[in-house]
């Protein structure tokens, strides 16, 4: 008797579990995401120019995409996939990330720290990698296009990996007339955060070269945009790029919740002003803010008053 009441009772209990609300929570998720979509929707209205959105929740799998596919110029951000050439260099062992360069002014683009150099300065190589990634050195990154082989080289790999729309269009044999029209390289918000995304999972040429890849990319000075509207204790990397016309970021937050990546490009801004309330660089921290804001729904962070006396 009691034995058949513990039976009933576990079957009970069985009915319970099976009956609580775990489906809701698939459709508020999905609210969610229409939520998103809508918010991201409303900061890109009435932007003068275009604009590309894609974010991706590495934990929930959720993602969003506006644009997502159109092809916008790199500006800046084009020293991702230089990093992974030339990476790949190191890794066939063509070339040393300690090796001793030698600046010749003959290398001179523009008066960035390695353009400032004196000829016959050495400096390692990995020194330049840094300057590259951490406060986007012209010279040093048209240095490391050279090393890695040139921007053939470099699209060679991207090719190889998967990526069909991110190509280094400067100083590359027939790529003249996409340069004319992107500049330095191109490439979609889609393929720029799965690049990102690559490095992070230890896909891209090497778990140890990733690896190194993802900490360069981690020292980020130019923080006045999308990582302004993330709390500075939170690990962020990423890597922005602006010229007259265009302003991106691409970004992985590793957030309490979970990571997530997302990437922001524009194109034929009317605003090419250079000043912080340029209409793409508003709108690069608005969807920061956003993001922020609707994966992190508990946090009461918001950027510090005055901060903007200290953005470069």
């Amino acid at each position: 008797m009691r034995f058949s009441i513990f039976l009933l009772l576990v079957f009970q209990s069985s009915l319970l579990i099976a009956q609580s609300p775990k489906a809701p929570k698939r459709i508020k998720s999905k609210e969610n995401k229409q939520s998103l979509d809508q918010q991201l929707q409303t900061a890109i209205a009435g932007f003068q120019g275009d604009v590309g959105i894609y974010v991706h929740n590495l934990r929930t799998d959720q993602r969003v995409a506006i644009n997502a596919d159109t092809i916008f110029p790199t500006a800046s951000t084009v020293k991702i996939p230089i990093q992974c050439g030339l990476f790949d260099k190191i890794h066939k062992g063509e070339l040393s990330y300690n090796q001793e360069l030698v600046y010749k002014d003959s290398l001179h683009y523009d008066d960035g720290i390695v353009g400032s150099l004196k000829d016959g300065a050495k400096i390692p190589l990995s020194h330049v990698v840094m300057l590259m990634e951490t406060i986007s050195d012209n010279t040093g990154s048209l240095w490391c296009q050279a090393l890695a082989g040139g921007g053939t080289a470099i699209n060679n790999w991207l090719a190889t990996n998967g990526f069909q729309e991110t190509r280094v269009n400067s100083r590359t044999p027939g790529r003249e007339a996409y340069r004319s029209r992107y500049g330095w390289g191109q490439t979609t918000p889609r393929e720029l955060a799965q690049l990102l995304t690559y490095i992070r999972q230890g896909r891209a040429v090497s778990p140890d070269a990733s690896e190194e890849m993802y900490r360069n990319l981690g020292r980020q000075f130019w923080d006045h945009n999308g990582l302004s509207q993330i709390p500075s204790s939170v690990k962020a990397v990423t890597k922005n790029g602006a010229v007259n016309q265009a302003r991106s970021e691409v970004v992985m937050v590793h957030a309490p919740h979970g990571d997530y990546v997302y990437c922001v490009m524009t194109k034929n801004q009317k605003d090419e002003s250079w000043e912080r309330t340029n209409e793409g660089s508003t709108l690069l921290r608005n969807v920061a803010a956003i993001l922020w804001h609707y994966f992190e729904p508990e946090s009461t962070w918001k950027p510090v008053e005055g901060y903007e006396k200290w953005a470069k």
